[in-house]
């Protein structure tokens, strides 16, 4: 079973549909039950829509996608 923990950690993956069908049911589970984790469920869930919306229209800045394929690389080395 998902904890706040995990549910936290998975709430971008789950809000994009790329978790596996028993990591999407433990996570979907949990919110049912808990206030705080479908808090931040929302909060994720409207943050990505107002993004979206936002830059439906826009054109991405030159070099903005290596800038984010260098912070990646970033995380991936630094444990």
């Amino acid at each position: 079973m998902a904890d706040c923990t995990e549910t936290i950690k998975e709430l971008d993956a789950f809000l994009d549909g790329e978790l596996t069908d028993h990591v999407r049911e433990q996570i979907h589970h949990h919110l049912s039950g808990c206030v705080d984790c479908h808090q931040a469920f929302d909060f994720h869930a409207e943050l990505k829509s107002v993004i979206q919306r936002k830059c439906a229209n826009e054109e991405m800045p030159e070099g903005l996608m290596e800038k984010i394929q260098q912070c990646f690389n970033t995380d991936l080395l630094d444990p």
